[in-house]
């Protein structure tokens, strides 16, 4: 779209998307996966609606990979500040309803002032939606297969993959996330090794579509209903 193109639309609907990502170790996937995802699942979900998407912000908070190469992380005030002067343009320019769909568990911080955000901002709503354990994609995801997590199957789409790297053929034993939280970058790349929590490394297409449809629906309807006239 172009400038024009977004003030007519402003004409008729205030509704818009915005994806927030991380460019993070992902063990054999890609470092963009959780930039890809969301990205990937603002735009299908909100395509028939005809309700905008915006580039997804692609850096968020993972200071726990600093020990893998290309893993990039923000200090939280900084997320925070980034995420307040994206939602304020938002409103500036007059969106009112706002998605944001998250891909990554560590921008949570970003949940909460997203309250707060609103509490400043009457009449503006901001709906925050962690797509990968929204209830209905969690509901899939355990009905597939229980043993899921960062950087295993679960995150495994076609779009996800890397041309000419193969994945092992193996299942991951589930990780002390507790303990994973103590360790310093490089303790945590030590004791995770290869960047999988706990899972296999890849499950079949069709179980993965079948899961991205449940996400795309369950989005979707996060958007074309549930707000505050």
């Amino acid at each position: 779209m172009n400038w024009m193109q977004v003030e007519a639309y402003l004409q008729h609907d205030d509704r818009c998307v915005l994806p927030l990502g991380s460019t993070e170790q992902h063990a054999y996937l890609s470092l963009a996966v959780d930039n890809i995802l969301p990205s990937k699942l603002a735009h299908e979900a909100a395509e028939p609606l005809g309700i905008p998407v915006f580039p997804v912000l692609p850096y968020g908070i993972t200071p726990y990979f600093r020990a893998y190469p290309g893993s990039v992380t923000l200090r939280v005030q900084t997320y925070l500040a980034l995420v307040r002067d994206l939602l304020d343009s938002l409103h500036e320019q007059g969106f009112r309803r706002i998605l944001i769909v998250n891909g990554h568990g560590g921008n949570s911080p970003a949940q909460g002032f997203a309250t707060e955000w609103m509490a400043d901002h009457p009449g503006t709503q901001v709906k925050f939606h962690n797509w990968w354990n929204a209830p209905r994609v969690w509901e899939k995801v355990q009905a597939t297969d229980p043993n899921a997590s960062h950087a295993s199957w679960m995150e495994n789409f076609p779009w996800t993959r890397l041309e000419g790297v193969a994945m092992p053929d193996a299942e991951k034993g589930a990780l002390d996330l507790d303990r994973l939280r103590l360790l310093s970058p490089t303790a945590l790349r030590n004791y995770l090794g290869e960047g999988n929590y706990g899972g296999r490394f890849q499950r079949p297409d069709e179980d993965m579509q079948a899961i991205w449809d449940v996400a795309v629906q369950e989005a979707r309807a996060l958007l074309d209903g549930g707000w505050i006239e």
